[in-house]
């Protein structure tokens, strides 16, 4: 049953790289260039896991729940230009790659144009989430820019995603005590 279930679920290929940040299956996205594969990377050097580089294969196991995978013919493989295609499970050891892990969090490089993300609000009052394969899933779109440290973002995004699967919002709770202070004022 358990052979035929992931057999016959059904099946998508997304760009991006695949990562497990902290336990959690995180997909790394942007266009062409943006630096998804060094964020990899520096995530890697921080003692995260490469899962998959480039095409990730997701297959949605149950109502809510997608598994993504690296394909086969990619697997170990990290391609950055310039260095060229790298082998992580030689560079780094064997704990630095994994081979599949459930999908938790989306986050979406954005390059600003004009200094500027277009849609992408300062302070974000509702979350954002991405469908795929009819499951939605958290997304943080983080802008790159010279000079951003994006492996402490992306971690941080990771930890405060953590957060507020327990219960805590940091965000509600600042709008919160921004209320009392103000109700409080003559």
């Amino acid at each position: 049953q358990y052979y035929l279930t992931r057999a016959l679920a059904p099946r998508v290929t997304v760009h991006g790289v695949y990562m497990e940040v902290m336990g959690m299956g995180v997909l790394i996205t942007g266009e062409s260039g943006i630096g998804k594969s060094e964020l990899a990377l520096e995530l890697l050097s921080r003692n995260h896991r490469l899962i998959a580089d480039d095409a990730v294969e997701f297959v949605r196991v149950g109502p809510d729940v997608i598994v993504g995978q690296c394909p086969t013919l990619l697997s170990d493989f990290l391609e950055v230009r310039g260095l060229g295609i790298l082998d992580i499970r030689l560079m780094f050891g064997e704990t630095a790659v994994r081979v599949r892990k459930n999908l938790k969090l989306i986050v979406q490089l954005e390059k600003p144009v004009g200094g500027v993300v277009p849609g992408l609000e300062r302070l974000p009052l509702t979350a954002s989430f991405e469908e795929i394969m009819g499951v939605r899933v958290r997304k943080v779109v983080l802008p790159v820019a010279a000079g951003r440290n994006l492996a402490v973002l992306a971690e941080a995004a990771v930890r405060n995603y953590v957060l507020q699967l327990r219960g805590i919002d940091s965000t509600q709770e600042f709008i919160q005590r921004q209320e009392q202070h103000f109700g409080r004022e003559p």
